[in-house]
């Protein structure tokens, strides 16, 4: 039996929406933590097939203690070599503990409701078909650290992902779902006015577009992410 896959979530309600249930899918139980709430980080993941940080409101630059907890704490996956995979706020946070910066659009942009993507001849190499079009909801974004390897970009905010060794950064949301799309635009509405925000409408318009493939290429992901466990 497989062990179980730490999950890292920053709000008192968030879930791991698609990729959490994609991990069940696959035979994989979900340890979840919420360091913002007090839950301790593993001091190993030997107990653990790999582990995920999601995103959240917050910035990777902010000087709360558990932002700073949780990114020193990525050296755990890095020097156990165990699958990582951070998303969004995770992704930013893998990027500064690589040594990467995190900084907001010189042009005070937001990349919040769907954006193209185009993925790298290494991203391709990783899963040979990407989605056109991916959800975001972030104004920041980061730099690719010393010694990772691109693999897709986007034209608001150059870095949309990146693999070092046996961690993948993603600044898009691939773990979205109908239902978090209806809460975060509820709860964020105010975002929807910053500059390069995509319209309310346009979110649900362009799921029903682009959803099918942003599933697909999931599913070829983890399978790819997680079959470097062990």
């Amino acid at each position: 039996m497989p062990k179980p896959i730490l999950i890292i979530l920053h709000q008192e309600h968030s879930t791991p929406g698609r990729v959490g249930r994609a991990m069940v899918e696959l035979g994989f139980g979900l340890d979840v933590r919420r360091p913002r709430f007090g839950d301790p980080l593993p001091p190993t993941l030997r107990d653990h097939e790999g582990a995920i940080i999601f995103g959240g409101p917050m910035s990777a630059n902010d000087n709360d203690d558990f932002i700073r907890r949780e990114i020193d704490w990525i050296s755990v996956p890095l020097k156990e070599d165990k699958p990582f995979l951070g998303i969004c706020l995770g992704a930013q946070m893998c990027a500064r503990a690589l040594g990467g910066r995190v900084f907001p659009h010189p042009a005070g942009q937001a990349e919040i409701g769907y954006y193209p993507i185009r993925p790298t001849p290494a991203g391709l190499a990783v899963v040979d078909s990407w989605p056109d079009q991916v959800y975001e909801w972030h104004r920041e974004g980061f730099d690719l650290p010393d010694g990772a390897e691109l693999l897709a970009e986007g034209d608001m905010f150059e870095v949309q992902a990146f693999r070092y060794q046996r961690s993948y950064a993603l600044q898009f949301h691939p773990d979205v779902t109908h239902a978090m799309i209806h809460r975060w635009t509820t709860r964020g509405y105010e975002r929807l006015a910053m500059p390069g925000a995509k319209p309310l409408a346009s979110h649900f318009a362009d799921r029903a577009v682009y959803d099918y493939s942003a599933r697909n290429w999931l599913s070829r992901f983890l399978d790819r992410w997680i079959a470097t466990a062990g």
